[in-house]
């Protein structure tokens, strides 16, 4: 089995694995009432559909040659998907957009890719890697922040922000806090507010 078809598996494990967890959450009992509740903005149903879309993108990403989608970050939220992450050409990233458009249950794509700049090496890849973790450990350990929501991916230092919030408030605490960061020379932010 192929490195594309092993991701692939994992990444359909994984959203389906996620799938079932958000199906069993409850309400806490016995919470102290604090005024009417806003309403939800998506069902259960919708976030499944939202993860299947997006399982169905990053599985068509990962079959086309032209494009290193793990590179690509793909979240979905009613229907719109959004791409992030870094991207070696302006091809590669006019690709990626076509075939997320080309995935049914796909009502818009929204690019929030970035060119890469400079080619990375083995060192600055595992740099990379522990920024994003320290980014991600910052931003759950923000109460907030609702960290779940955005991905982080790093390229040279720089920290991409994506995905979708509730509000530019939050938008704006993610950003403060990544760039509180060791390492962490420039922060990206294309996270959009939930609609």
């Amino acid at each position: 089995m192929n490195i594309q078809n092993k991701l692939l598996v994992l990444t359909i494990s994984l959203v389906g694995a996620l799938s079932l967890v958000s199906c069993g959450k409850s309400e806490q009992k016995g919470a102290k009432p604090e005024g009417p509740k806003p309403e939800a903005k998506t069902s259960v149903g919708t976030d499944i559909d939202d993860s299947t879309i997006t399982t169905k993108v990053k599985s068509a990403l990962l079959a086309d040659a032209d494009v290193k989608s793990s590179d690509i970050k793909v979240e979905t939220r009613k229907g719109e998907v959004q791409l992030s992450g870094f991207v070696d050409s302006q091809n590669q990233m006019d690709r990626a957009v076509t075939i997320a458009k080309g995935v049914a249950g796909v009502k818009n794509v929204d690019n929030k890719m970035s060119l890469k700049t400079t080619s990375t090496t083995m060192g600055d890849k595992i740099d990379d890697g522990v920024i994003t973790t320290k980014v991600k450990a910052a931003l759950l350990g923000d109460s907030t922040v609702k960290s779940s929501d955005i991905g982080v991916v790093t390229r040279d230092g720089e920290v991409q922000l994506s995905g979708f919030v509730d509000n530019q408030s939050q938008i704006d605490r993610a950003t403060e806090v990544a760039k509180g960061v060791e390492g962490v020379k420039k922060v990206i932010n294309e996270m959009s507010v939930k609609k």
